[in-house]
């Protein structure tokens, strides 16, 4: 792929930025890191309370994308055959005969929306991220390959925890990237205000395609990191482990630290996060930008942690001020 081409499909991640910023009042942050995610292969979970426009802001991103959207509302009697399809009985009229064909459930997409998966059973949940981590479903004894590219996020809700199934830290580490929505400022909820309540109609254009998106993730895989920076990523990843960390707030608080995947998924971001910006190496800044929302769902806090009310960000803020940053990050 030619330097002309590389710029071009760049170009179209920006002016997907664009399309969504007519519909999306503010979450700059939020719409990177879904990019980020969607470039690099993976899956996102989100947390935040209901009413952020979480919905909206996927049924954009996939019509500016112009990807397949479904959402399922996962509740308490949701079966996995409701999300990867089920038998139905057909009848040849031809001959008489009857038979069994399998009906695709909406995990047959590109980007699938699992609202409030923390209110389905472990069952449920299971088949999902199976779907999420094969990218094919089994049913039956037959095998179905899921459509490319195939992107799942995932939210549940902070607040309520009655009736609720919290997602066990195996099941965790199969997401890519644990994003937090917050509340808009002062002046983005004025102008949300504006836009949600008047006549004026905003029509999303098309700018990318299927082929697009799998010819960005592959050239995610080719934008160039350091052995310096590989290193650095190592040791962010190994000292989030009490066994081996020398921060004090990881020792102090951390019950269980973050695996080799969580390694693999801060290079692969930060690759993604360096393509979005327009560059074709990465740097240490990409780390730093990235290692928040890989880390804080694979960092397990201890219950000294909850009493003194010491948060899973300043733990990370902290980890990544103590360790010691590579002297030629770009070698």
């Amino acid at each position: 792929m030619n330097e002309q081409i590389i710029n071009e499909k760049i170009a179209k991640l920006q002016r997907v930025k664009t399309e969504i910023a007519k519909i999306i009042v503010g979450q700059e942050s939020i719409i990177d890191e879904l990019l980020i995610s969607i470039l690099a292969g993976g899956h996102c979970l989100l947390e935040g309370v209901p009413g952020l426009a979480k919905t909206l802001l996927v049924s954009t991103l996939s019509d500016a994308m112009e990807l397949d959207f479904h959402r399922v509302q996962f509740t308490p009697d949701l079966m996995p055959s409701d999300i990867i399809g089920t038998e139905i009985l057909e009848e040849d009229h031809a001959t008489g005969k009857r038979f069994f064909k399998f009906q695709k459930g909406p995990v047959f997409t590109n980007i699938l929306l699992a609202d409030e998966i923390n209110r389905t059973p472990p069952k449920t949940q299971a088949a999902l991220l199976e779907a999420m981590q094969e990218k094919k479903v089994s049913y039956a004894g037959e095998s179905y390959t899921l459509a490319k590219p195939f992107f799942v996020l995932a939210t549940q809700n902070p607040v309520e925890q009655s009736g609720t199934y919290p997602l066990p830290e195996a099941q965790l580490d199969r997401f890519l990237m644990f994003i937090r929505v917050d509340y808009p400022s002062a002046d983005e909820e004025v102008e949300i205000l504006k836009r949600t309540t008047g006549d004026a109609s905003v029509q999303v254009e098309k700018v990318m395609n299927h082929a697009d998106v799998i010819e960005l993730q592959d050239l995610v895989r080719k934008v160039a990191i350091s052995d310096p920076i590989i290193k650095y990523v190592s040791q962010i990843v190994r000292q989030t482990r009490t066994a081996s960390s020398s921060i004090d707030l990881i020792k102090q608080y951390a019950r269980w630290g973050a695996g080799p995947r969580a390694g693999q998924a801060l290079v692969l971001c930060a690759k993604a996060n360096a393509l979005l910006e327009g560059r074709f190496a990465v740097t240490i800044n990409d780390i730093s930008k990235v290692a928040p929302a890989i880390l804080r769902h694979r960092i397990l806090l201890n219950f000294e942690a909850e009493a003194n009310k010491v948060s899973i960000e300043q733990v990370i803020e902290n980890l990544l001020d103590n360790v010691e940053l590579p002297s030629s990050p770009l070698v």
